[in-house]
C-alpha cells in the first residue's frame, strides 16, 4: 500500500513500537533532534510550552527547527511559562518579526494568548489532555478537545492551520511528537 512500514498483526505492532521507542528514546538521539529544546528546562510547565511551541513549527530541516524553536524560547525572559503568565498583549508584539516557513508572527503572538490563556483558565496544557482522556480512554478525542479549547478564546483566523484536526483526518503528527514530552514531564 505505499508503506514502508511492515504489515504487522496486532499482536505484533507493540513489539514494533517498542523496537522503534528504543532506537529514539536515547540521549544520543536527542542530542540532533528538536526534542532538545524542552529539554533545556527543568519546570514542567516550561517543558509542556516549549515542547508545545517546538513541535508546532516542527516540519522542515532539523537544524532550521532547533535554531527556530531557541529564538523563539529566548524571547521569554524567566522562562516559558512565567512569561506568559505576566505578558500583557504589548509584550507579545516583540514576536510578530517571528517566522518559520508558514508560521508567522500572527501565528506566533495568536500560540501565545491561547497557551496564556490555558495556563490561566484551563489549569495547562497537561491538564487539558488529562481531563479529555479521563472522559473518553481515547487519544484522538483528547486532541480533538485539545483543539476545541486552544481555539475557543478568539477567532484563530489563518492560525488554525497549525494545529491538526484529528476530527477530518489529519494525522496529527506534531500534537502527537507533543505528547511524548508532556507524558515524560
Amino acid at each position: 500500500m505505499g508503506s514502508s512500514y511492515p504489515d504487522l498483526a496486532i499482536p505484533d505492532l507493540k513489539g514494533f513500537l517498542d523496537q522503534k521507542a528504543d532506537v529514539y528514546n536515547r540521549p544520543a538521539f536527542i542530542k540532533s533532534d528538536p526534542i532538545q529544546v524542552p529539554h533545556q528546562y527543568s519546570e514542567a510547565r516550561d517543558m509542556e510550552i516549549a515542547a508545545f511551541l517546538t513541535a508546532s513549527i516542527a516540519w522542515g530541516q532539523k537544524a532550521t527547527i532547533i535554531s527556530n524553536a531557541r529564538k523563539l524560547l529566548s524571547w521569554m525572559p524567566g522562562g516559558p511559562y512565567e512569561f506568559l503568565m505576566a505578558a500583557r498583549d504589548e509584550d507579545l508584539e516583540r514576536f510578530f518579526p517571528f517566522v518559520h516557513r508558514t508560521f508567522n508572527g500572527l501565528d506566533c503572538m495568536y500560540f501565545l494568548k491561547s497557551l496564556q490563556h490555558i495556563y490561566r483558565h484551563k489549569g495547562g496544557l497537561r491538564t487539558v489532555f488529562e481531563t479529555a482522556y479521563a472522559q473518553s480512554g481515547d487519544l484522538k478525542f483528547s486532541i480533538i478537545q485539545f483543539r476545541k479549547v486552544f481555539f475557543e478564546h478568539a477567532d484563530p483566523g489563518r492560525s488554525s492551520k497549525h494545529v491538526a484536526d484529528v476530527s477530518k483526518g489529519a494525522s496529527a503528527k506534531r500534537l502527537n511528537m507533543f505528547s511524548r514530552v508532556i507524558k515524560a514531564a
